[in-house]
């Protein structure tokens, strides 16, 4: 009961403030589980489609740099294109006459060995040559490490023509210093000696390139998954007797096993489609005997006029890589799984 100046009485129950806070705070947007309605009335997109729509812009670029070139190749590998053809913008459909002229062509196939031989030869001394060098940064000095490691980065930055003309320069006829080496050792019939009379010695020449180009990648990778090998894995293959070849097969191999599997992968498809190096050498002679698949499709196509032939070469020598490259997918698959 509470009395007013006027007299009037008023009657309020006590615990109405306390009523009136609780609904307050029932209704207080805190406790609401419902998600407040997004800021101007726009619709959020769901979180599932953020992801797609990031990688949209790359997708849209590889389909129209990728995609649509290989569509196009494809096609023209069904059509019976030459000079004549292109000139009158003719392009008649000859079906699978392309590809059974190239499966029967034993030209064809030569130069499938040829390619394959060169690849296995490349990978190995890439892969073997790169991985001592990598044990050898991890051993050296921080001064020494660091000068090997620029030595090795120079030589990787180097522009492939720019390689190309220094090994032509080397194994030059007349000018060439490793005719002028071999005379000094007192070997004789180096007096301008053709280093690319045969297309096996052309192919030891790019090869000698290519790996000398490739080892700075294999190098410098090795050494970094080097550091992540546990010291104390070394002090304890040390203590039980292990030697060098040991330490490395029981403690390095294992740990590295991912590393050599991508690092083989991406080796095998970057010398199986060698194109500059071996074309900017000696253009696949002589007589086209140290073409491999991209030279020979390049010839085909550009000097020989064979344009559907050629698109047929590209488009086999791609199921020829991915067929290769399926068994070594099944083998990062399984390790992926072992781990």
């Amino acid at each position: 009961m509470t009395v007013h100046s006027q007299g009037a009485t008023t009657s309020a129950p006590q615990d109405a403030p306390h009523q009136s806070a609780g609904r307050r705070k029932a209704h207080s947007p805190a406790a609401d589980p419902r998600p407040a309605p997004p800021r101007g009335g726009r619709k959020r997109l769901p979180s599932g489609w953020l992801p797609y729509l990031l990688v949209l812009p790359a997708v849209a670029g590889m389909a129209l740099l990728l995609l649509y070139p290989l569509i196009k190749n494809v096609i023209l590998s069904f059509q019976d294109i030459n000079k004549i053809e292109f000139i009158q913008r003719k392009y008649p459909f000859a079906g699978f006459a392309n590809y059974t002229q190239l499966l029967g062509d034993s030209a064809f196939w030569t130069v499938v060995v040829r390619s394959f031989l060169f690849t296995f030869a490349n990978v190995v001394l890439i892969m073997v040559i790169g991985s001592l060098i990598g044990i050898l940064l991890n051993r050296l000095g921080t001064w020494m490490r660091l000068v090997l490691s620029m030595a090795l980065v120079m030589a990787w930055a180097m522009p492939i023509v720019a390689s190309v003309q220094v090994f032509s320069w080397l194994f030059d006829e007349q000018f060439g210093v490793m005719n002028w080496v071999m005379r000094t050792l007192g070997f004789s019939g180096y007096e301008q000696h053709n280093w690319f009379e045969t297309g096996l010695s052309t192919l030891t020449i790019v090869t000698l390139l290519v790996v000398w180009g490739s080892i700075p990648f294999v190098a410098l990778n090795m050494y970094a998954g080097l550091t992540t090998v546990g010291a104390e894995l070394y002090e304890a293959a040390r203590m039980d007797g292990a030697n060098g070849w040991q330490t490395f097969w029981k403690v390095v191999f294992p740990n590295l096993k991912p590393f050599f599997l991508v690092t083989t992968f991406l080796e095998v498809i970057w010398v199986f489609k060698a194109f500059t190096q071996v074309y900017a050498m000696n253009k696949g002679g002589p007589d086209r005997a140290s073409e491999i698949l991209p030279v020979f499709a390049y010839v085909e196509g550009q000097s020989q006029f064979h344009y559907g032939l050629a698109a047929a070469i590209s488009v086999l020598t791609i199921l020829i890589l991915l067929v290769v490259m399926s068994f070594y997918f099944r083998l990062i698959l399984k390790q992926e799984e072992e781990q």
